[in-house]
């Protein structure tokens, strides 16, 4: 054999590792659809079960002769939603006239009239107008805040200013302000509580933005376009498959490094 000559390969290891090789392919594709079509599944699901609930809801107040199933042989889905949606659209343009708001008034004595149902409607009320009104400012900026300990800092949804009396009762005389502080991977539950306002760092972020950042636990940051996202997700399903891998790996070679037993004469 010349100098030029290249040895061939040794190809006993060949048939273990063609095997491994094919079945982290494998997964690796598998883990990759998954990420893609999760989202995508899941979004349908959820916008599927919100439409048959408004139907199932406001179907048994719509006549069965304005019903599209009397004349189809197959339900209509979502038709339950454009009833609910006209019907609170013309609810609200009631009541922006005077008749409208004389009987909201009206209706609105009548409950507080009654103790039990008085103080519900009430905090609803107030939820709703918060949440929903036009020039209301909750939830809608986001900040820092040094939480659990110093030099650990987390995402919190600024929200309204306390009221006089219970601004009354927090210590100092500086101005606190509430936030809201969301939990990952499920934004809808966290803290809430009341923190002075020299403590919040306001930032450039929607809360669309904060709230994908917190269920993909930092993973998708702000402002990257969806190829990054669908870069990202894969590269976090690819980086648990080699963790595994790697874990059964120490697994397997466990009981070959451990001393063999001593033996007793």
């Amino acid at each position: 054999m010349t100098s030029n000559q290249v040895p061939p390969a040794s190809t006993g290891e060949l048939p273990p590792d063609a095997p491994r090789g094919l079945m982290a392919r494998f997964r690796n594709y598998f883990l990759t659809g998954l990420v893609v079509a999760g989202p995508v599944a899941i979004t349908l699901y959820l916008t599927w079960w919100f439409v048959n609930w408004v139907d199932n809801l406001v179907r048994p107040f719509v006549p069965t002769a304005y019903r599209p199933e009397t004349y189809l042989p197959f339900g209509l889905p979502g038709s339950g939603l454009i009833v609910a949606v006209i019907a609170l659209t013309l609810l609200g343009f009631l009541t922006a006239n005077l008749i409208g708001r004389t009987l909201v008034d009206l209706g609105e004595r009548l409950l507080g009239r009654i103790p039990a149902v008085r103080a519900i409607y009430r905090g609803l009320k107030q939820v709703f107008e918060t949440l929903f009104s036009g020039n209301g400012s909750s939830f809608r900026r986001v900040g820092l805040v040094e939480f659990p300990s110093p030099g650990m800092w987390s995402i919190v949804l600024i929200s309204q200013a306390p009221s006089a009396e219970l601004a009354a009762s927090l210590p100092g005389a500086e101005e606190h302000i509430s936030v809201f502080l969301p939990c990952a991977p499920n934004p809808t539950t966290g803290f809430f509580f009341y923190v002075p306002k020299s403590k919040i760092i306001e930032i450039e972020m929607s809360t669309e933005d904060a709230a994908t950042l917190i269920m993909s636990a930092g993973v998708v940051q702000p402002g990257a376009n969806d190829q990054k996202r669908a870069a990202a997700l894969a590269g976090m399903a690819n980086a648990a498959r080699i963790a595994s891998q790697a874990s059964a790996s120490q697994a397997s070679l466990q009981p070959a490094t451990q001393p063999a037993p001593a033996k007793v004469e």
